[in-house]
């Protein structure tokens, strides 16, 4: 019985990946959203009315995406889309070696919400809240709340207690790596322990089970019976269409995603916006105040957002426009664009001029 059980422990320990596999292959879809990110910014400056909107629903669209492609793979490999690429799978905790199912079962249901979960909807939450803290440090900089706002007083604890948090987190996911590295645990991330799983290797019964029945899923064309199952039948169709589109467009442009991720990284930032940068507007017609243009006021100390007199000066670095800073503020975060040129445009672009007289 000893020797039994000692076998099953080495069989169970061999098809562990190594810290290299599996942080290569969450790597995979780190690099892939700021590049596909940055395509879709330029897409935005260089034609803001055509591709303005999946700029300002990236983070929803992206998800959608994300979704329909991690839930295909859990369902028909066991592994999320970068598992796969690297010839993993993932294991229900507990499964011994003989009882393991084959990739091709894919993940039961309990397992696989789990990993949706904490696959695609704890990485969106995540990006949505460092956008949140990021708005806030801008708000915090240019506020012009008093001092005794409770509001101000709250959200500036909030700030204050982000970073911590934050490196808490960090260090969690840290000390389980070393933790993994040491063999002292069988989840390199602890993310994979909240989801009952854990990453083992393809088998050579995985890769020809997941062969077959790739092979019978092409063969078998069985005609739907009734217009409900046809239905089914067409919406199974058409998510199974959109992640293997998606798996073989990454497949193929993994390597020029990351060289991407890699080109728009701090490093190359002064590059990049050298090649990116907004063209410079020529001056506009209605910039003479005698007309009658109904974008800007006659008056050059009257907003063109509230048609009243400018309060707090601030000029917009993508147009060179001047507004009210409550009022462009405003605008810019809720549309993303000058009011007047319509040029794709974020907060950090608002500077708060000063007269001589303050």
């Amino acid at each position: 019985m000893a020797e039994h059980g000692a076998h099953i422990t080495a069989a169970s320990v061999d098809d562990q990946p190594s810290i290299f596999e599996v942080v290569a292959q969450d790597s995979l879809m780190t690099a892939v959203r700021p590049a596909l990110q940055h395509v879709v910014k330029v897409l935005a400056e260089s034609n803001p009315a055509h591709y303005g909107f999946f700029w300002r629903w990236f983070d929803e669209i992206f998800t959608l995406l994300d979704l329909l492609l991690q839930q295909h793979y859990l369902s028909k490999t066991s592994a999320s889309f970068s598992e796969n690429f690297y010839g993993l799978k993932r294991i229900v905790t507990g499964d011994t070696h003989k009882l393991q199912r084959l990739a091709s079962a894919g993940l039961p249901k309990k397992q696989l919400w789990k990993s949706i979960m904490f696959l695609v909807l704890l990485p969106y939450l995540k990006v949505k809240l460092e956008k949140l803290v990021s708005s806030l440090r801008e708000e915090d900089e240019y506020s012009i709340h008093p001092p005794s706002s409770r509001w101000k007083q709250f959200y500036r604890a909030f700030l204050a207690a982000y970073p911590f948090v934050n490196m808490a987190w960090e260090g969690w996911f840290l000390v389980q790596q070393l933790r993994y590295i040491l063999g002292k645990a069988q989840h390199h991330s602890p993310l994979l322990s909240l989801a009952g799983v854990r990453l083992g290797r393809l088998t050579v019964q995985d890769i020809q089970a997941l062969e077959h029945k790739a092979a019978e899923a092409s063969m078998m064309q069985q005609p739907a019976r009734s217009i409900s199952e046809k239905i089914k039948s067409a919406l199974k169709k058409a998510v199974a269409g959109v992640a293997l589109s998606l798996s073989t467009g990454l497949s193929v442009g993994v390597f020029f995603l990351q060289f991407l991720e890699w080109w728009y990284s701090s490093e190359n930032q002064e590059t990049i916006k050298s090649l990116t940068a907004l063209p410079t507007p020529p001056p506009p017609i209605h910039l003479d105040y005698n007309s009658d243009s109904p974008l800007l006021p006659k008056m050059k100390t009257v907003c063109p957002l509230c048609r009243k007199t400018r309060v707090n000066d601030t000029v917009l670095a993508t147009s060179g426009y001047v507004f009210c800073y409550r009022c462009v503020f405003s605008y810019v975060r809720t549309h993303q664009a000058c009011p007047i040129t319509g040029y794709p445009t974020e907060v950090q672009h608002l500077i708060k001029l000063y007269s001589p007289d303050n």
